[in-house]
């Protein structure tokens, strides 16, 4: 690793590293796609500060959200400190913190109906939406809702080298329960694919954006992350408790949690009418 050149020797030791450190799946795939990106770009060039730097202006350059940029130069430090590199790290660019968040980005209880509605006869789907929507969870713990642990009520979550429990609505359990009789399901997990594999995000984020036309929804507020948010939205509503909602949601950070309860543009603009400050 002396020589400061990114070779594929490293990029497997890397990995071996992630999977060492219990890293998902999904996390690992990020940050090799990000690191080939440098890597690509270093293109057999010695790797030091101001290749790192030159490359960040790039990222800048070629137009990607500055969180989007962010997130690809915290992969390329973790890799870089791994590779015991540290003088050739980056910082993040500086982000203001948003007031509000986009509209068109915002999905509104509503519309969630409206989906649920369009989803009438695809059982499975809306069974999917309905149980990330009422418990918050995330798209990648579908596969602990097994028919054993929903008749228990409660299910355990591994996650992040975290373990959390959440609780089944009733009304919900009833209707996975009820589900799993009429398909036949004895035990297991409860949503799969035809083939038997636990349903992943790809197979689910697909079958809702189906749903937008009938549902008069825009298709931009419509993947599963969302419902999650929706859920973090009516919870903090209700209880005003953004520590509790972060322990529900399986957060290490609450200005994580503070991102997901964030109110759009409009009803940021009724509540600045309403301070009465104009004559």
């Amino acid at each position: 690793m002396e020589d400061r050149i990114l070779s594929q020797h490293m990029l497997i030791k890397f990995k071996e590293h992630m999977t060492e450190e219990e890293k998902s799946p999904v996390t690992i795939e990020k940050y090799l796609r990000d690191i080939n990106r440098f890597r690509d770009f270093a293109c057999g060039r010695k790797v030091e500060k101001n290749l790192v730097a030159e490359y960040k202006k790039l990222l800048n350059r070629q137009g990607y959200t500055t969180r989007s940029v962010n997130s690809m130069l915290a992969s390329l430090n973790c890799f870089l400190k791994f590779a015991g590199w540290n003088n050739c790290t980056v910082k993040n660019i500086r982000l203001q913190k948003q007031a509000y968040c986009p509209e068109e980005k915002e999905l509104t209880k509503a519309e969630y109906m409206r989906l649920l509605e369009a989803a009438d006869k695809k059982e499975q789907l809306q069974l999917v939406m309905k149980t990330i929507c009422s418990t918050g969870i995330r798209i990648s713990e579908l596969k602990y809702f097994t028919v054993e642990a929903v008749a228990a009520g409660q299910i355990v979550v591994y996650c992040k080298n975290k373990v959390r429990t959440i609780f089944v609505p009733q009304k919900l359990k009833k209707l996975l329960l009820a589900y799993t009789k009429k398909q036949g399901i004895t035990g297991g997990c409860i949503f799969v694919t035809k083939g038997g594999k636990p349903l992943d995000r790809s197979n689910i984020w697909a079958q809702m954006k189906k749903l937008c036309t009938k549902a008069k929804v825009n298709p931009a507020k419509v993947f599963p992350h969302n419902l999650r948010k929706l859920f973090a939205k009516i919870f903090y509503n209700i209880e005003k408790d953004i520590a509790k909602l972060a322990d529900i949601l399986g957060h290490s950070s609450i200005e994580t949690t503070r991102i997901y309860i964030m109110t759009s543009g409009a009803e940021h603009r009724r509540k600045i009418e309403k301070m009465g400050l104009l004559a």
